[in-house]
């Protein structure tokens, strides 16, 4: 899940919205860190569970790493200004994305992480011209099913 996160991270040039779900431990927070990783980032990379939201000012651009498996109502979101994370020209990493149904924005990459006995599988689709893009610069689509 690392290496996938690392290359998602080099194929993206310009700000990317990544939808991350699958069950518990099924690698979400593990695809963030290899993002995170690859873009130079040493420091811890959790998951936000309590803080729904970890930010990343790096030298190179700005990420939001998301996890809204605590969110019981979408409208919690606009509590925290949701808009204005997705509207700054960052890229977003959203764990639970169904949580926030209805308040979140057609992600570039939309990602299900699921386990398969000690492997996992991810599931990936595009929902945008620039998440196209990066299907076939990064090769996966021989994974999707």
């Amino acid at each position: 899940m690392e290496a996938f996160g690392a290359a998602i991270a080099e194929a993206a040039t310009d700000p990317i919205t990544v939808h991350l779900s699958g069950d518990l431990a099924a690698g979400k927070t593990t695809l963030a860190r290899g993002y995170m990783r690859r873009l130079g980032y040493q420091g811890a990379v959790k998951s936000p569970t309590f803080t729904l939201v970890e930010s990343y000012a790096l030298d190179t651009r700005a990420v939001h790493h998301f996890d809204l498996y605590r969110v019981e109502d979408p409208e919690e979101l606009e509590y925290i200004g949701l808009d204005e994370y997705f509207e700054a020209g960052a890229d977003c990493l959203v764990e639970w994305p169904g949580r926030g149904h209805g308040t979140l924005s057609p992600p570039d990459l939309d990602i299900y992480l699921e386990v398969r006995g000690s492997a996992r599988r991810a599931r990936i689709s595009a929902s945008t011209e620039y998440g196209e893009k990066l299907l076939e610069i990064v090769n996966f689509k021989h994974i999707n099913s």
